[in-house]
């Protein structure tokens, strides 16, 4: 990656006063001065880690920032289960939800706040860290707190997004439209490998359901083997492929009891990692509680997993 530079003055522009990210990669100030810690982590040892053959990759946290200290509790947590069973752990949270039913629901703590409190779980936990992003201008921001930007579900054929993700260098995973089939993410991948040149885009994708009707997904899993075919790391997101999208009125629905069957399927289908919402109480969750795992759960699932990695290698 470029230098980094986080609440400071851009020293280098590009044409027309943009950021020359090619070169810097340039952070809008925050609207309050913050003091940020950050331990560096190296995206090519990241890298190596999540596509190494056999090995199960995790991505769980919360749907979004509830506060730091839930944060903290959950990633100590999953750290801790990881790294018993060598399993390559990320931690992922929100900090804003942008597509949410209501305008009235929790959608975060917002841009400055939210990536304080990322990376300093980054720091202060040693993991890696991931969230999404819905803007270029975000994408340029988060790159400096967090390892992984994702590209939301619905975003995922936003050109300029995906570029100027994947330009700033960090890992990018861009989740497959619950519209689209999974040959379409072949043009998808193709424009966020052109962002980087002679192949240093660093690309996953994540299947996360396809709208099945109204209110309800289905999680097909040919789609894992086809999207292996692209060459690049395939996620299976077990928890949103069990919401149930606007069920809830003003809210989605969801199934949590069937996200460790599907999890389970989608690991003997040949899935490299799986993505997972998880949180102490999901019933008092402030997003996406209906197909959240709980995190007690979570140490018996993670050992399941890994024996089944074992059993059916990819």
């Amino acid at each position: 990656m470029g230098t980094r530079f986080f609440g400071a003055e851009c020293p280098s522009r590009g044409t027309g006063g943009k950021p020359a990210v090619e070169q810097h990669f340039c952070v809008p100030k925050p609207t309050r001065r913050v003091t940020l810690r950050i331990v560096p982590v190296s995206a090519s040892q990241l890298w190596r880690s999540l596509i190494r053959r056999n090995r199960l990759f995790l991505i769980a946290g919360p749907c979004v920032i509830e506060s730091e200290a839930l944060c903290l509790q959950i990633a100590r947590r999953m750290k801790a289960v990881c790294a018993k069973h060598g399993v390559t752990y990320v931690f992922k949270a929100s900090f804003d939800k942008a597509n949410r039913s209501s305008g009235k629901s929790f959608r975060g703590p917002g841009l400055d706040e939210g990536l304080a409190t990322l990376a300093r779980i980054r720091d202060h936990v040693g993991v890696p860290v991931l969230t999404d992003v819905h803007t270029e201008a975000q994408a340029i921001a988060a790159a400096e707190a967090v390892d992984i930007l994702q590209i939301p579900a619905f975003l995922c054929r936003q050109t300029d997004l995906i570029r100027t993700a994947v330009a700033t260098g960090a890992i990018v995973n861009i989740k497959k439209g619950q519209f689209l089939a999974p040959w379409d993410m072949t043009q998808v991948v193709k424009k966020a490998s052109e962002a980087v040149p002679n192949g240093g885009a660093k690309v996953m994708v994540t299947e996360r359901g396809t709208t099945f009707g109204y209110n309800n997904l289905v999680a097909d899993m040919r789609s894992l083997p086809i999207l292996s075919r692209l060459g690049v790391p395939v996620v299976f997101d077990a928890t949103h492929s069990v919401q149930l999208p606007g069920a809830g009125g003003d809210s989605s629905g969801g199934q949590r009891e069937f996200a460790p069957v599907l999890a389970r399927c989608a690991i003997v289908a040949g899935a490299d990692g799986l993505f997972v919402e998880t949180h102490p109480d999901p019933d008092h969750a402030l997003s996406d509680g209906p197909n959240m795992i709980p995190l007690a759960d979570m140490p018996a699932l993670v050992a399941q997993w890994v024996e089944l990695r074992r059993i059916v290698p990819k």
